[in-house]
């Protein structure tokens, strides 16, 4: 198959995440270098499949430097579905199928095969090309750690070093006031990112989607903590937590927009404990930056493991870490399946036992 690769694309869609350049750069470097093919880049997304003059030639002077720079040179987009391409019109939204142009400049392109690195909506426009009979690989892309068929994906250590940082300076400043600290970190349907940087940074109280808690459990956990002459607290709080029935003092919580549940939980807290309260929200910060060295060498791997499924014909896979061997599964297979944190699993044990609270219990 090998013989008849000349060129490939190499995309980036979805949340942008440390070590997506680093990714390119190994695909570039293995594919250029050690098979002598091509490299296209298409720009945010799959919008460079639907305006192909937005695509470019990447060679080693192009991808020079890049390996330690957060972001991705080729610019990403959360929202080009070339199946269900949402536009504008006439103060409306509507909704056309680019799909039949992105194969047409495919073949305009002169592409025999692409990489595809993103999360799970990317990943599963990536399968709906193969199934058409665009020869896909994919590498997966999410600093939440939620795809299902990866151990860790890259990005994801990177986050943590950077809520892990922003918890240990609030550490000291809730201690020096005596107050309870509130930090919104990412985790949309998973609370991984919560669970690590909760553990690493000592916080009292860690609030993730898959834990049901209650605000009088949280307050609970507090209080013990003025007891023993601890008075202050830091409370980890996953973006996508769901919110308990009722706040501590019976009422309902309010409807809340995306992405501020923690302002609403430091509310509640301060209403029934009366303890000076303070949140931290650090939203995209946690995606920026530069890579650690463990994202940047998984990326690396990731990417050469890519151009090797092109070389060997094995298409309509994803490259994965299991353990700590790089392998492949069906892209099929790889979505559609979040991958949650287990409440019985021994991180949740391991922080349970030295007394981190969850908010399930007194």
């Amino acid at each position: 198959m090998a013989e008849a690769v000349r060129t490939i694309g190499i995309s980036t869609g979805g949340g942008d995440a440390p070590g997506l350049n680093a990714v390119i750069r190994a695909v570039v470097r293995c594919a250029t270098e050690r098979h002598g093919w091509q490299v296209m880049g298409i720009r945010n997304g799959f919008d460079g499949l639907i305006w192909p003059q937005l695509c470019c030639t990447l060679t080693r002077e192009d991808i020079r430097g890049i390996l330690p720079r957060g972001g991705t040179i080729l610019g990403t987009t959360n929202r080009g579905n070339p199946f269900r391409y949402a536009s504008e019109e006439d103060g409306a939204t509507v909704y056309r199928d680019y799909s039949l142009e992105c194969i047409g400049n495919w073949k305009r392109l002169g592409l025999d095969a692409m990489v595809v690195i993103g999360g799970d909506g990317t990943l599963a426009i990536a399968n709906e090309f193969q199934s058409r009979g665009l020869p896909v690989v994919a590498v997966p892309k999410t600093i939440d750690n939620d795809l299902s068929s990866t151990d860790v994906t890259f990005g994801f250590d990177t986050a943590i070093h950077v809520a892990t940082d922003a918890i240990d300076r609030l550490h000291t400043t809730a201690e020096s006031h005596q107050r309870v600290m509130v930090v919104e970190v990412m985790g949309r349907d998973a609370g991984w990112i919560a669970l690590h940087a909760g553990i690493a940074g000592g916080v009292h109280v860690i609030l993730i989607p898959e834990i049901p808690f209650t605000i009088e459990n949280v307050c609970a956990a507090i209080r013990r903590r003025d007891e023993i002459g601890r008075h202050f607290s830091l409370v980890v709080v996953a973006e996508g937590i769901r919110l308990p029935p009722a706040d501590g003092q019976g009422r309902p919580f309010p409807a809340t927009r995306a992405r501020n549940p923690a302002v609403l939980i430091g509310n509640a807290i301060g209403e029934v404990t009366g303890k000076d309260v303070r949140v931290t929200t650090l939203g995209h910060v946690q995606r920026g930056g530069s890579p650690s060295p463990f994202d940047r060498i998984l990326a690396t791997r990731f990417g050469v493991a890519a151009v090797e499924l092109i070389a060997r014909g094995e298409f309509g896979r994803m490259v994965c870490l299991r353990g700590t061997a790089i392998e492949s599964v069906p892209l099929a297979d790889a979505i559609g399946t979040c991958h949650l944190v287990d409440p019985s699993s021994d991180r949740v044990r391991a922080a349970r036992a030295v007394g981190i609270s969850f908010g399930d219990a007194p």
